[in-house]
């Protein structure tokens, strides 16, 4: 196990050295990583110390991070080929997959942040290997002492688990232990495999999230050791993309609809488990789904008396032109139908599906299938993912740690940002400002003329 340590304030550096730290990673430009593929170098999302545009709670936290990965493997899967999809076959799998663990520690002497790599394998296309910068130390020693909650990270479809790194490093930066699962999605050859793997996910995204959570809280039980011992086991949360979402949802009580749409053609004796494990409690507290598949019509995965047995808060993300999800008809009826809890609902108006991720650097002759997995076609994704960090920070805290100071910056005074008012004096602009108490009528952390493109629903349980 790790040996255990004793906080330290995360670092500052100063305006000059975090454009020194910017230019030298930008110089570093293509790296040559072999026949066949070429390794593109990404930035920092959020730069250490200076939030500049980023929403108040979006800046770094005042921990120190260490992360690890961990093999878990998962008892009592089962698996299925093509052919079973006709012939409603299954066999027994033994399936494992690597957690990256993020949590609260003590920066080693001397060591260095993390430099992530992925290689993306698109159909038809070269490999295409990212590395990225992180902020988190390998291995690093966690804290000696103090309790924090837990949150449970799932990616979308063919997705892995460093490719929200920024976020899972800031949330555990602000006091909380995350798990970013890899759930190692069947890899794609063409219209076949896409069908057979997507079918796998819609078995098996709510399983694996359920069972990585059993081992991870029966890990920090009595006697638990390193990074275990700090874990909260009765303040647990969920944060899903996409096919993520889609298992969020279920695995917090919102069971799918078996009988109807895309879950009903997955072979009855793969989706029995799923059935099963929709009977258990999976304890969870607060639940944050970035674009969740299955609320469209095409492809409608739950009903509204499903959806309405939720009862844990509920946040929302998605983009306004999301066309793989649906907004207009998918996310958004979604929202609607979570009757049975208090929910938000965060829009990026003109946004597509990439409302999360990464500011991944691609040069311009980048395969566009890689650009496109990544990319926002309108929004920046740096300034996305600082307005991520700060809702997300807003609500994780609100709803597992009882700050309730902090529900004043989920509870816009206006659903529309634009219309969010903040006088502005002659030849004043921002001035560094965040809006708070004294500023009623503009977003709450946003500095001024700066809630903009964004809008912001709330109901209560019952509406």
């Amino acid at each position: 196990m790790l040996p255990m340590g004793k906080p330290t304030n995360a670092s500052i550096e100063t305006g000059n050295a975090m454009k020194k730290r910017h230019i030298a990673l930008a110089t570093l430009g293509v790296l040559a990583m072999g026949a066949g593929t070429a390794a593109y170098v990404a930035t920092p999302t959020i730069h250490e110390g200076n939030p500049g545009e980023t929403p108040e709670l979006g800046s770094y936290g005042e921990y120190e991070v260490g992360t690890i990965e961990v093999a878990m493997a998962l008892p009592d899967r089962v698996t299925f080929g093509t052919l079973d999809l006709a012939t409603g076959g299954v066999e027994p799998d033994d399936r494992s997959l690597m957690v990256r663990m993020y949590y609260p520690a003590q920066q080693p002497d001397g060591a260095d942040p993390i430099t992530y790599s992925h290689t993306m394998t698109p159909p038809a296309m070269e490999p295409v290997t990212l590395e990225y910068a992180g902020r988190s130390f390998s291995e690093a020693s966690p804290l000696s002492e103090g309790k924090f909650p837990l949150v449970i990270m799932s990616h979308g479809f063919n997705g892995w688990s460093t490719q929200f790194s920024n976020l899972a490093e800031h949330i555990a930066s602000r006091g909380y232990i995350v798990a970013t699962i890899d759930h190692a999605d069947m890899k794609l050859e063409g219209v076949a495999d896409f069908l057979l793997s997507f079918n796998r996910v819609l078995a098996g995204r709510s399983l694996d999230q359920r069972q990585v959570l059993a081992q991870i809280l029966a890990a920090s039980g009595d006697g638990a050791e390193g990074f275990y011992a700090l874990i909260d086991p009765e303040q647990v949360g969920i944060i899903g993309y996409s096919m993520g979402g889609y298992g969020a949802l279920a695995t917090a009580g919102g069971d799918y609809d078996y009988e109807n749409g895309p879950v009903s053609n997955v072979p009855a004796d793969a989706i029995a488990p799923v059935k099963a494990a929709a009977g258990e409690d999976a304890g969870i507290d607060a639940v944050i789904a970035f674009a969740p598949w299955g609320g469209q019509p095409d492809n409608r995965v739950w009903t509204s008396d499903t959806l309405g047995k939720v009862t844990a808060p509920v946040m929302l993300v998605s983009g306004s032109q999301d066309d793989v999800s649906n907004h207009a008809e998918g996310v958004s009826w979604v929202f609607d139908q979570l009757t049975g809890t208090t929910r938000h609902m965060l829009v990026f108006r003109e946004a597509r599906h990439n409302i999360v991720g990464n500011a991944f650097e691609l040069p311009e002759d980048a395969p566009f299938r890689a650009i496109e997995f990544v990319s926002e076609p309108v929004w920046r994704q740096d300034r996305i993912n600082g307005i991520n960090q700060h809702f997300v920070a807003a609500f994780l805290d609100l709803h597992l740690k009882g700050d309730t100071d902090k529900a004043g910056y989920l509870d816009v005074p206006t659903a529309n940002a634009n219309d969010s008012a903040w006088e502005t004096g002659f030849g004043e602009q921002l001035n560094g400002k965040f809006a708070g108490e004294g500023e009623p009528q503009h977003w709450r952390g946003f500095q001024r003329r700066w809630a903009a493109g964004l809008e912001m629903y709330s109901k209560a349980a019952g509406e």
